[in-house]
């Protein structure tokens, strides 16, 4: 049985760089007693076959496949019962985790009986290299979700038995695109904590230059999300404001996002 499982969904992923780094950074971490789980999620394009090559090279991995795409909460929900690892860990297909990223939190949440899960602060990259780097608050409270989800999905290790607590991701039409923040949140509710390593243990994939601009209908989904777990947490009615908090931004025009995201959330470091 593997001290940790890491789980990834993939969807079209074959035509871009960034596949083979991400399972690259898992298969190379300081913690080698690990496996790694991928879901191919319906895709469309020459993934399943890079993904069987990548199998018969390392047995460590495992692949499971859908015929369509059902969403990366439903992919990982995929990928929870194949899991043996005492600890699941999250890894986008984008992203790339440092070296010893796995030992690190393994090690924290070893030392932490009474944390469920660890996360680090992320650093942002694009085509031309590292660009930013963005902190979350090392032992984040109820109130840290009124504003964002104070912590990097992709960056987190679970403790198994937290997971089992809240039944996995809840696929639903308004966690399509805030399937984090619903977990996180029911997480709370069921009084498992979570803690962020001061570290800088895991790459995000983010264009600095992009004016990221989200459909309006993820917008009233992540409000909905945001209903029902401030609901859960005990944040309402002291949080309405924060509810409707994503449909005020995406009325925003794009410049002022872009700068709103970089002066208030973003360190630069180039």
């Amino acid at each position: 049985m593997p001290a940790v499982s890491v789980i990834m969904g993939v969807y079209n992923g074959a035509k871009q760089p960034f596949l083979d780094r991400a399972i690259q950074s898992i298969l190379h971490q300081t913690v080698q007693d690990l496996e790694l789980i991928v879901c191919d999620d319906g895709s469309q394009d020459g993934t399943w076959p890079l993904l069987c090559a990548y199998r018969e090279a390392d047995r460590r991995i495992k692949l499971l496949r859908s015929q369509v795409n059902c969403g990366l909460a439903a992919a990982l929900n995929r990928c929870l019962p194949v899991a043996e690892g005492r600890y699941i860990a999250r890894q986008d297909a984008d992203d790339r985790s440092r070296t010893d990223r796995l030992a690190v939190q393994l090690e924290f949440l070893e030392q932490h009986p009474e944390i469920g899960f660890a996360g680090s602060g992320i650093l942002l990259y694009d085509a031309s290299g590292y660009w930013g780097r963005r902190s979350f608050p090392q032992y984040p409270e109820e109130q840290d979700f009124l504003f964002t989800v104070p912590f990097s999905h992709g960056a987190l290790m679970v403790r198994r038995e937290a997971y089992q607590r809240v039944g996995g991701y809840r696929v639903a039409r308004e966690t399509r695109r805030a399937e984090d923040y619903d977990l996180l949140m029911r997480l709370y509710a069921q009084g498992v904590r979570g803690a962020n390593l001061p570290d800088f243990l895991y790459d995000y994939l983010e264009d600095e230059a992009a004016e990221k601009r989200r459909r309006y209908l993820y917008r009233i989904d992540e409000a909905v999300v945001r209903w029902k777990g401030f609901s859960a947490l005990g944040l309402l009615p002291a949080g309405l404001p924060y509810v409707a908090k994503p449909l005020v931004v995406g009325l925003l025009p794009a410049g002022l996002l872009r700068w709103l995201r970089h002066h208030r959330t973003i360190e630069k470091i180039r």
